[in-house]
């Protein structure tokens, strides 16, 4: 017994040690771990790092914001100062739903009631009250909803119209855009720049894409800002905690040398042929032969870059991009060669119809000729028999020659990108041969615009440009683009001279290919062309009355030239009139224009700053208007004025009509008579959603004039030449 209490004794004994040696190690491990920690909290307390991280640095990024200001992307103006393409700060629309979302003021930041929020943004958005709902009660839970393409794309005016609403959750995003108010207007020379995302500083830029968006990219584009700054933990900023600001540099501006004017009587006509004959294509240029400005141009395919419209088909900028063998116009240069060379002798004769070269056949446009005739006729008949002639007179060699001083395969330099310098095939005697009248040659539109220039400045080629001048945010010149002599392809006045008598003699009906392009009572020398199209399947040229590239060019005054309009028309696929009627119906009526324009030389006081008429009463503004030599439109049944279609400050043409809103209820006018310039400023002043069908002027609208229109309105208005 005694033996078997010793051993329970002995137990407890051994128990008890084991309990106090397990406690003790327990105490001794939380003491250890209390000084790691509390070592840990003195090393972070002190040297405030941890893994080699600045906690106090880490603390400051979470209150800190960094913002990027964005630079305003510089305007393109055309030489009068008219605005035609400029930057517009479009918004995107959200809603949040999230309940979760509550502001530092514990106030809500979702949308609370769907059913009014809807009424209320249907008054802007192209939506009704119930599509607008649609989108408020997702299927799926979200935490945000957009309102599909309606919601997109927003002006700064229905911007602030939601705001004044005050609906709790309903957000905006803004982004960057291009305005384009013209449509369609130079559009591949002018180009397009849209956003992408930048991912070094994660906002949108607007890049340049094509046309002189795209080449003068880096000086339209300035330079962006940041502001860095201090926010509490609602995220909103703290009063004076801006530590670090830079100021965005804006870009500068581009000064076209393009007339608006004659560009948009030039996109009227080339509408009208592509509506009427459907050609592959047209090209036309009008330029000062005497600086190389071009005044206007365009092509045809186009498309809309304010709507992207047609972008899809006419993405290729045809005036550099394509390359095309040139036909009968390309014997101007022929014919400045020969007489250059020595080589034209007018009264010595040949026999027309055909000639044979190494085997082969040329023939005449006139298959059987005109029998027995002088070198004088040569280049009013467009006689390729005729022209094969004096290149033989002149050789290979001298021809050749020729040929690389009026830069013909090379580039140009012109300011758009993607420029093709063409090629020229002459190896053999019928290459150099057929060279003569424009086959076997492949060149691009301003190639052309610089041989011609030579005719005007006693045979001294000039480069073509598109950019007048470049100018900074402030309006200070900082470039002043010269006239730039690119090489003297005809070395004497006497030679241009007999060129220009042979351009003028083809406006003669007994003899000469032209006489549709007469202008009555002006002086004007044309040079007309049918260039075959190669057949790029089967070898050979096509076959066919309209499988060609009709052309013409044309300068004024034809003694001593100052402009040229050069046009090309493409396979017309509706030929119901003859080719030169066609190429008629955009020369003549371009021609008369530039005539006219050289008449009256457009001078400062024909060019006017448009004043501010906000708050003015519209009788103010009228008088004051009218003063100055413009028009006023009123826009609403008020007397004050709340807004203008035209910025203050952008310069107008003398006659040109502004339209002004006032306050009340806006009633549709009557729109007939209106130009697509007129109706778009109609259009941005409303917020109306105008649908322009056709070319031309105004001829009907889909809402009668009187009704009551408001923001969103949606009509369709037809155009007719």
């Amino acid at each position: 017994m005694k033996k078997h209490i010793s051993n329970l004794n002995l137990q407890k004994s051994k128990a008890h040690k084991y309990r106090f040696t397990v406690g003790r190690f327990l105490q001794v491990a939380v003491a250890l771990v209390f000084l790691v920690f509390t070592g840990r909290f003195l090393y972070i307390g002190i040297s405030k790092t941890v893994s080699g991280q600045d906690l106090t640095k880490k603390t400051e990024q979470l209150y800190m914001r960094n913002q990027v200001l964005k630079a305003t992307r510089g305007t393109i103006y055309d030489r009068n100062g008219l605005a035609v393409a400029q930057d517009s700060h479009l918004y995107t629309i959200y809603a949040i739903l999230d309940k979760s979302s509550i502001n530092y003021k514990n106030k809500p930041e979702y949308v609370v009631n769907k059913a009014e929020t809807a009424e209320k943004l249907a008054k802007v958005l192209p939506l009704s009250a119930d599509k607008v709902l649609q989108y408020l009660n997702p299927s799926h839970p979200a935490f945000q909803v957009q309102f599909g393409t309606a919601g997109v794309g927003l002006t700064r005016k229905e911007k602030e119209r939601i705001e004044k609403m005050k609906l709790p959750g309903i957000k905006f995003f803004e982004t960057q855009s291009r305005l384009y108010p013209n449509g369609n207007f130079a559009s591949h020379i002018v180009g397009l720049a849209t956003p992408e995302y930048n991912k070094k500083t994660k906002t949108q830029d607007l890049i340049g894409t094509m046309g002189l968006e795209a080449w003068y990219n880096d000086v339209l584009s300035g330079k962006d800002g940041y502001q860095i700054s201090s926010v509490d933990a609602s995220n909103f900023q703290t009063p004076n905690s801006v530590q670090n600001y830079q100021a965005p540099k804006d870009g500068n501006n581009i000064y076209l040398t393009i007339d608006s004017q004659l560009q948009e009587y030039l996109e009227n006509r080339l509408s009208y042929v592509q509506s009427n004959f459907n050609p592959v294509s047209i090209t036309a240029v009008v330029e000062d032969m005497k600086t190389g400005k071009v005044l206007a141009a365009s092509q045809r395919p186009t498309f809309n870059p304010q709507t992207k419209k047609g972008m899809e088909k006419s993405y290729r900028n045809i005036l550099v991009q394509d390359t095309y063998e040139p036909g009968s116009v390309f014997k101007v240069l022929t014919l400045s060669a020969a007489v250059n060379s020595g080589n034209y002798h007018p009264n010595q004769y040949y026999n027309s119809g055909s000639v044979t070269v190494s085997g082969s056949v040329i023939h005449d446009w006139e298959i059987h000729g005109w029998g027995s005739i002088p070198f004088s006729q040569a280049f009013p008949r467009s006689s390729n028999t005729g022209f094969v002639h004096l290149e033989q007179q002149m050789g290979a060699k001298t021809w050749r020659k020729y040929l690389n001083e009026f830069h013909i395969g090379q580039n140009t330099g012109v300011t758009l990108p993607g420029e093709q310098p063409g090629m020229i095939a002459f190896k053999s005697p019928i290459d150099q041969a057929v060279t003569s009248f424009g086959q076997g040659v492949n060149v691009n539109v301003m190639q052309m615009m610089q041989a011609f220039s030579s005719l005007a400045n006693g045979g001294q080629m000039v480069k073509p440009q598109f950019v007048e001048k470049v100018t900074d945010s402030e309006g200070k010149t900082i470039t002043n683009y010269q006239i730039k002599n690119v090489g003297e392809p005809i070395y004497s006045k006497e030679t241009a001279q007999v060129v220009l008598e042979n351009m003028q003699r083809v406006l003669n009906k007994k003899i000469g290919t032209g006489s549709v392009y007469r202008i009555k009572g002006e002086s004007i020398a044309v040079k007309t062309g049918t260039a075959q199209i190669a057949n790029t399947k089967g070898g050979g040229y096509l076959k066919g009355d309209n499988n060609y590239t009709f052309s013409v060019v044309g300068v004024t005054p034809a003694k001593h030239p100052r402009y040229c309009i050069y046009i090309t028309v493409k396979q017309p696929r509706r030929m119901s009139k003859p080719a030169e009627v066609i190429l008629a119906s955009i020369f003549k009526p371009m021609m008369k224009r530039v005539i006219l324009m050289s008449k009256n030389e457009v001078n400062d006081t024909t060019i006017i700053k448009t004043p501010d008429f906000k708050g003015m009463s519209y009788s103010e503004a009228e008088k004051k208007a009218r003063q100055i030599g413009l028009k006023l439109a009123k826009v609403g049944s008020g007397d004050k004025i709340s807004g203008q279609s035209i910025a203050k400050g952008q310069k107008q043409d003398a006659g040109n009509k502004i339209f002004v809103l006032t306050s009340g209820k806006i009633e549709c006018p009557k729109m007939n008579g209106w130009t697509v310039e007129e109706l778009r400023q109609f259009e941005n002043l409303t917020d109306v959603k105008l649908d322009i069908l056709g070319t031309g002027r105004a001829s009907r609208q889909s809402v009668k004039p009187g009704v009551t229109i408001k923001p969103g309105t949606k009509i369709k208005v037809k155009l007719k030449e």
